[in-house]
């Protein structure tokens, strides 16, 4: 869409409508609730030890490659087939019984952050790496070292019990949840690109994330939509620059992008329905001018938008460029909207169907009273990618540890982030029930 003052620039498309299955005629069939839920106290300490030596040993993103050989290691270890270099360094461990039956898939994501840890752990991180060509610390500040400790101990217990069950289950470890470097692609798009999703066909897949606010013991979950969709986004003003003291000789792209800023914020405040799912659009980054008397040719703006359902972000798509173009016509000047600039997540999206059913899986495995029915967030996840191709669901467990009071956790992404390694058994039991319960599900009808 080129406009006389904007041009819109749609890099790839991103609106694909998420996958619903209908209750009605669906494969999803009421687990029973007398089932067997099994246990992971056998493991816990294992569980633990993987662990911390996740967490003194990370990895970047698309940089995974001695986490994945440690896993590969360990997966042919439980006698499982084994893929590696999907994504360039996701591994995939395939437990086939032999018999008919669904596939189950469960992922854990294997990638750190550039972030200077400020613990005083015994497994503390002091290992460095190299990001977007800058030497930067490395820490395990999102929990993905406790995601890989879980899916290691599931795949233990149900490799032990493989003769119990029916159907196929696919452990998949993806790199590069946290966005890949400059110039480079990963994570679960391009594992989903690449075929994880087939051979065997996957039915329905599972994830979890630790939450460093939510009680050890306690799980979220909630049906749709449970993290936002992300679009990034820039937009570049161009003006004609002047004197600061003849500010009518120029074309100012700089109150042009103050008006933009202000008034993209009634997109959300005017015309989406908030009573339905919140919205938000944030500008991170103003970039132009040099100098206090001169006003700049260009001004370049940086942001992101977060919506909770699709319908939310198409009426964005169709608002920002509308703002942007009308805005730059009334000040003089042109812009140019990127939409989404370098990469862009869906919704992530439980499936209503398989949500219910497998509620009961979560009632016996944690507890009613630990399950708590949980607002969406506006932070986003890639796996959200494989929920766009098979139903899938995907919750927070508890990792704060119950005497530490909610404003006193630290924050994701800081410093400061630790959960505890008591969250962990609860993790990996949900994920051996879910399977469980999944794979004889269709024979429970």
């Amino acid at each position: 869409m080129k406009l006389s003052h904007i041009t819109t620039i749609i890099k790839k498309s991103c609106l694909a409508t998420v996958l619903v299955a209908s209750c009605t005629g669906s494969a999803w069939a009421k687990p029973d609730t007398s089932a067997t839920t099994v246990k992971a106290e056998a493991i816990e300490a294992d569980v633990i030890a993987w662990r911390h030596h996740f967490h003194a040993n990370p990895e970047l993103s698309n940089r995974e490659f001695k986490t994945a050989a440690y896993i590969e290691n360990y997966l042919k270890g439980l006698g499982l087939q084994v893929q590696t270099g999907i994504a360039k360094t996701g591994v995939v461990g395939l437990l086939d019984t032999g018999k008919p039956g669904p596939v189950v898939a469960l992922r854990a994501d294997m990638d750190a952050l550039p972030v200077l840890e400020d613990n005083d752990l015994p497994y503390k991180s002091t290992v460095r790496g190299e990001f977007n060509g800058k030497d930067v610390p490395v820490m395990h500040a999102c929990g993905h070292d406790t995601h890989m400790a879980m899916l290691m101990g599931a795949a233990k217990l149900l490799t032990d019990m493989q003769d119990e069950l029916v159907g196929q289950v696919k452990f998949i470890f993806q790199p590069a949840e946290e966005g890949s470097p400059e110039g480079e692609v990963g994570g679960a798009e391009i594992m989903v690109k690449e075929g994880v999703l087939k051979n065997p066909d996957v039915d329905a897949i599972f994830g979890l994330h630790i939450s460093a606010a939510t009680d050890v013991g306690q799980v979220r979950w909630r049906e749709g939509g449970i993290m936002a969709a992300v679009d990034p986004f820039k937009i570049v003003i161009k003006g004609k620059q002047a004197h600061g003291a003849y500010p009518w000789l120029s074309v100012d792209p700089v109150t042009t992008a103050a008006q933009m800023i202000m008034s993209m914020q009634t997109i959300v405040s005017r015309e989406l329905r908030l009573v339905d799912d919140a919205a938000v659009i944030t500008v991170g980054a103003i970039n132009g001018g040099n100098r206090s008397n001169i006003i700049p040719n260009e001004v370049e703006l940086v942001g992101t938008i977060r919506t909770l359902n699709d319908e939310a972000r198409e009426h964005i798509y169709e608002a920002l460029p509308r703002k942007v173009s009308a805005i730059a016509q009334s000040m003089r000047a042109t812009a140019e909207l990127t939409l989404p600039l370098d990469y862009s997540y869906p919704v992530t999206f439980n499936d209503p169907a398989l949500m219910q059913q497998v509620l009961p899986t979560l009632e016996r495995t944690a507890g009613k009273e630990n399950l708590i029915h949980s607002k969406p967030v506006t932070g986003a996840e890639d796996f959200s990618f494989f929920q766009k191709e098979v139903p899938g669901v995907y919750l927070w467990i508890g990792g704060k540890p119950v005497d530490v009071a909610p404003e006193d956790a630290p924050a994701h992404h800081t410093p400061e982030f630790v959960v505890s390694d008591d969250g962990m058994q609860l993790g990996v039991e949900l994920l051996t029930n879910l399977t469980i319960d999944t794979l004889f599900a269709e024979s429970q009808k």
